[in-house]
């Protein structure tokens, strides 16, 4: 069996209002995410580490699968840990999602996925492309940054439950602070490959991008 985590407890505080909420077409940014998950053939249940009252406002199609809630914790790690908590014994590999990239594509899951039951750790990513520069504190540029063999990591990141379970506790027990699974997951020792996204995948941050987000979502996303 396998799960989502669909992490959703910020108060967008670089944003200036609720972004997971604000509307992109017809559905939340929130909505979009989570209905990824549930058009994806290799999910089989879908969590949502948020609080009650954004929860409430959503508006899903639970047809095929059904969505539940899990409080989420003071910081990003904690909420993930308290998703994974929830999660039964059936589950075997579990998808950790940002709900705040509401364009991921459902094939994109599937491919991570599938890599990370073979290798029991995977995350999407992309390869940097992007001229990279180190700034000092004032902005002024100080050398260049080599972007060989750098990657954007996105996610979903997608883990034998037991593992990232591991980690998660691990990371607890030290008082580690982690921004994604991977770093949690690299924190004993345990190596995660990479998978390449081909499809857009951006995270909504700033106001500016929902713009982009409703431009990128115009384009046809096939599902499984």
């Amino acid at each position: 069996m396998t799960a989502a985590i669909i992490v959703a407890a910020g108060s967008s505080r670089r944003m200036g209002f609720d972004k997971l909420m604000a509307q992109l077409s017809s559905r939340t940014v929130l909505e979009h995410s989570i209905e990824a998950f549930l058009t994806c053939a290799d999910i089989d249940e879908v969590i949502v580490v948020t609080d009650e009252s954004r929860f409430s406002r959503l508006v899903l199609d639970q047809s095929q699968k059904k969505v539940r809630r899990v409080e989420g914790g003071n910081e990003r790690q904690d909420s993930v840990l308290n998703g994974l908590l929830s999660l039964g014994s059936d589950v075997e590999q579990v998808a950790i999602h940002d709900g705040a990239r509401p364009i991921v594509n459902p094939l994109s899951i599937s491919k991570v996925l599938a890599v990370s039951e073979e290798m029991g750790a995977a995350s999407l990513a992309r390869p940097v492309t992007d001229t990279l520069k180190r700034a000092d504190t004032s902005q002024f540029v100080q050398a260049a940054v080599s972007r060989e063999n750098l990657w954007a990591m996105e996610t979903p990141q997608c883990f034998e439950r037991r593992l990232i379970l591991e980690a998660y506790r691990f990371v607890q027990s030290k008082s580690l602070e982690v921004t994604d699974e991977v770093s949690a997951v690299e924190a004993i020792g345990h190596a995660v490959k990479l998978v390449i996204n081909d499809h857009p995948n951006p995270k909504v941050t700033y106001p500016g991008d929902l713009e982009i987000a409703r431009l990128l979502g115009r384009i046809d996303t096939p599902t499984r």
